[in-house]
């Protein structure tokens, strides 16, 4: 009896746990933009003038200033757009910021350099990524649990503002 109590709780157990999806849905108010402060490492996702989410975040690995060149591991600083989603990242989830745009672009070739691109808000780390604090490439990171949230409530189009 003990046996066929504990084979029905791992059985359970199993479909419960098959049924956990990381895409959740959200029916709360729109986000109309997302702004960011580096220095104080915060985001918040507004709903016009209101707070609707406060997440705490990490940065490129050299966090001061404004992404210029690629490799430079700053994250950018200005007014973007989330542009595309990828379900599949490496990062969990992650959604797209329109980095570079046309006056990154100029600045950059005015080097003689490529600006860059790729910038995603992502989930954590993998295994064998930097534990500092500050350890992407350029992107901003939340915890893949933060992640699901943002996923949800952020669409394609929403402005961005990355302020110093």
């Amino acid at each position: 009896m003990k046996i066929i109590k504990l084979f029905s709780i791992i059985l359970l157990f199993g479909i419960v746990a098959g049924c956990t999806t990381k895409f959740k849905t959200y029916n709360g108010p729109e986000v109309t933009r997302v702004i960011i402060y580096k220095e104080r490492r915060e985001m918040y996702l507004m709903h016009h003038d209101r707070v609707l989410k406060k997440y705490r975040i990490d940065l490129g690995f050299a966090p001061t200033g404004h992404k210029k060149i690629e490799g430079d591991g700053k994250t950018p600083e200005g007014e973007y757009t989330i542009n595309r989603r990828n379900p599949n990242s490496a990062f969990y989830l992650s959604i797209g910021i329109s980095y570079p745009n046309s006056d990154d672009r100029a600045y950059a070739r005015a080097l003689g350099k490529s600006p860059g691109g790729e910038i995603f808000i992502h989930g954590g780390r993998r295994k064998g990524d930097p534990k500092t604090a500050d350890w992407t490439a350029g992107c901003i990171s939340v915890s893949d649990r933060k992640m699901r949230d943002i996923y949800a409530m952020v669409k394609n189009g929403t402005p961005i503002t990355i302020n110093p």
